[in-house]
């Protein structure tokens, strides 16, 4: 799907085109998702380099993700993505041209969606790709932020719950999911420092005062957000660390039971196999009242015992 972002005065036109159309005039923004080959072909039509694919686009190395061509500057970045609990990374292509500014994705992003609401309600006022491109990066980083917040909140929900929740599955569970998606947020953050840092530098003679302000502020906000991200990671182990000793403290009290049961036990099963051997020469045997009080001296053992363990407070 090809989608056009048209400047007029100072607000936005919205318009899907087809493979059949011109690229409308004053478009500065241009969104290519999950483009087909027909769609790619058309593109070509104003690319003077090959239009990158997707596995170029999911590349890891530097040199595949920030680097210059006959079309201008290129970066791939990497969006967090919020899926239920969890938090997914989705790159993006970013192509700075003089005229507009190119996106090329296979997956919907949500900061992508509130840029184009925002486009189409004035919110947001853009008169070069590369304000545009600062605008998106800048609800990106706010994103990250409110991200680590959330995950923040959680933990301290979890904080509260591991020494009173007997499911430490579910805790466990969390505790994991949680760290996933702190590592998520850290590794967006320095693919977002990165990205910045070179367009710092590839556009430091051409961004306005105010454009270069607003980067070294992102980039402000950036470093300001890695000790939260680093904190976290601490609290996470420690969380982590605290739910298996608790854990742990749990099973000894479960072991700890069973061996004082047996203790307890161990007197009259004594004496239950001394008069379970039926000798001949067992008085007792005889007696009337040899059965109660065998009975009697098993119980009294039980619970002398446990009387025992009880003063020494062993239970």
């Amino acid at each position: 799907m090809i989608t056009a972002y048209v400047l007029e005065g100072k607000r936005f036109t919205v318009c899907e085109l087809s493979v059949e159309d011109a690229l409308p005039k004053n478009t500065l923004w241009l969104d290519l998702f999950k483009p087909d080959d027909d769609e790619r072909d058309w593109l070509s039509r104003f690319s003077v380099e090959e239009v990158p694919e997707e596995e170029d686009i999911n590349e890891i190395e530097a040199s595949a993700r920030f680097y210059q061509n006959s079309d201008g500057l290129h970066i791939n970045s990497l969006f967090p993505q919020r899926v239920g609990q969890d938090v997914r990374g989705v790159n993006v292509s970013f192509n700075l041209r003089e005229s507009f500014l190119l996106t090329i994705r296979e997956e919907e992003v949500g900061l992508i969606r509130l840029l184009r609401n925002y486009l189409r309600l004035g919110r947001i006022e853009a008169a070069t790709p590369q304000a545009l491109f600062l605008e998106l990066f800048n609800l990106k980083v706010d994103y990250l932020s409110d991200l680590i917040e959330d995950v923040y909140t959680v933990l301290e929900n979890v904080s509260e719950d591991v020494f009173k929740s007997d499911e430490l599955d579910d805790i466990f569970k969390l505790i994991t999911l949680q760290e996933d998606s702190n590592g998520k947020i850290r590794l967006s953050l320095l693919d977002t420092q990165r990205s910045l840092r070179y367009m710092q530098r590839y556009y430091r003679g051409e961004l306005s005062e105010d454009s270069l302000k607003e980067l070294r502020e992102m980039l402000a906000d950036i470093e300001s957000l890695m000790p939260h991200s680093q904190f976290i990671f601490d609290k996470l182990n420690f969380l982590l660390d605290a739910a298996m000793g608790f854990s742990g403290l749990q099973q000894n009290k479960i072991i700890k039971i069973f061996s004082v049961a047996a203790v307890v036990f161990l007197p009259p099963t004594l004496i239950a196999s001394s008069y379970g051997m039926n000798f001949s020469g067992m008085p007792e045997l005889d007696w009337w009242f040899g059965y109660p009080m065998a009975i009697l001296m098993m119980i009294a053992s039980a619970a002398g015992t446990y009387l025992f363990f009880k003063r020494k407070g062993w239970l």
